[in-house]
């Protein structure tokens, strides 16, 4: 018996309790988002009857309410505790160290494609002095380095300890190559001291985004660049067939997980109030078709599991949602911004 079949939506159903059968069938839609057919529903009743899992209470005809036998409850334990078994081997239940999900996330295709944009965006010269900021673990250190040889200098800036060890390890051997353990929104370095400027998915954690647009404005030269890659969260589209429970999945990720969800959308406006002039807005929509891939990016069940606890879902919503991604062919995106500002 599978999680679709129509036998098994009767038992999920009714665990909650006895059901008339239209009500039974009012609670599949909540569930699933559609109704069982009357031949469907009738077939499932009969064959659940005839396997002892469910049995009528007193009333008449079909307002006669129906409940699940002790049988019946065993058998849909042991199919939730299959179906947890499966998606457990699917989602990730253990929040990965930072590093590890950085490194996992720079090595995916989809992080390529928009890293790309940001480099030929940022048209680093020969000579360049470029500044990285919040550059994590190092990871496009090196990168950096290659466009601005053999005469620029690269900087990585981050506030996080254990990251800047890890990215002074990384560029061991690279020619002018830096990194500097600073705060973003006080950056120890002259003014007009860099040509380019870059932030990737930066400013969706910071305390003040207004006052990082501030500083690197403080240390690019004029006629310098600042190119920065943010996802706009409220943008992450889930395909689930009852869409408000997607939607509720959304925003909890928009109200709750991270700082500042929608900069993406806000980056254009943000960065003219700080002075800068906005030569491009690009966007770059990442889509999944593995919920496995997804999962190591979007972190599915562990987010579920928060929203259940903050009450954008219910247990019912959550356990129905995670089983239907880990077992339908599944379909996200999520659109981020990457764009061009010049002083």
């Amino acid at each position: 018996m599978r999680t679709n079949d129509a036998q098994m939506l009767v038992l999920s159903a009714l665990a909650d309790g006895p059901l008339h059968g239209y009500a039974v069938n009012t609670a599949i839609e909540r569930m699933t988002g559609a109704r069982l057919g009357r031949g469907s529903l009738s077939s499932a009743l009969a064959r659940l009857r005839g396997k002892g899992l469910i049995e009528d209470l007193d009333g008449e005809g079909r307002r006669r309410p129906l409940r699940l036998t002790p049988a019946g409850q065993e058998a849909l334990k042991g199919e939730i505790e299959s179906l947890a078994y499966v998606t457990g081997r699917i989602f990730e239940t253990v929040v990965p160290d930072k590093i590890g999900y950085q490194d996992r996330l720079a090595a995916t295709g989809l992080a390529h494609a928009y890293k790309q944009a940001v480099l030929d965006a940022l048209a680093i010269q020969p000579g360049h002095v470029v500044l990285d900021l919040g550059c994590g673990q190092g990871t496009d250190l090196s990168m950096l380095a290659r466009a601005a040889a053999p005469a620029g200098r690269v900087l990585g800036i981050d506030s996080d300890p254990q990251m800047t060890c890890r990215a002074l390890a990384r560029i061991t051997g690279v020619p002018q190559t830096g990194v500097l353990l600073a705060d973003v929104h006080a950056l120890p370095l002259p003014a007009c001291s860099a040509d380019r400027v870059r932030t990737d998915r930066l400013l969706q954690h910071v305390a003040d985004v207004p006052r990082v647009l501030a500083e690197a404005r403080q240390v690019l030269r004029p006629g310098g660049r600042l190119v920065m890659a943010e996802p706009d969260w409220d943008s992450l589209a889930v395909d689930y067939p009852d869409p408000d429970i997607a939607r509720a999945y959304t925003r909890h990720v928009a109200d709750r997980i991270v700082c500042n969800a929608i900069v993406g959308r806000q980056l254009a406006r943000l960065a003219e109030q700080a002075g800068f002039a906005v030569t491009s807005v690009v966007p770059v929509t990442s889509v999944f078709r593995d919920a496995h891939a997804a999962d190591q990016v979007l972190g599915l069940q562990r987010n579920t599991e928060r929203a259940v606890a903050a009450g954008y879902l219910t247990r019912r919503q959550a356990d129905g949602w995670l089983d239907h991604l880990a077992q339908q062919p599944f379909f996200a995106a999520v659109t981020l911004y990457v764009v061009t500002a010049e002083t």
